[in-house]
């Protein structure tokens, strides 16, 4: 019984210590380095193009609710 548990456990084990961990490591580094690294000068466009996006998108939100506010002043108690 031992003789044939033993390989059973420690074939899958070599295996995976020889193809799926040396891979597994890489990537977890190569991952942890892009994060290190920050954002690059096309992230950071994007990032301010969304910010510049998002307080369009505040002020047209404050603009309809005054709208609405003036036209339907019970709007908000609707759900």
């Amino acid at each position: 019984m031992a003789d044939i548990l033993v390989p059973m456990i420690a074939v899958p084990l070599i295996l995976f210590m020889i193809f799926v961990a040396p891979i597994w490591v890489i990537m977890h580094y190569r991952s942890k380095r892009k994060i290190g690294q920050g954002l690059s000068a096309d992230e950071l466009q994007n990032l301010q193009q969304l910010a510049q996006q998002a307080e369009q998108m505040r002020e047209r939100i404050k603009t309809l609710e005054a709208i609405l506010d003036a036209d339907a002043p019970t709007w908000r108690d609707r759900k």
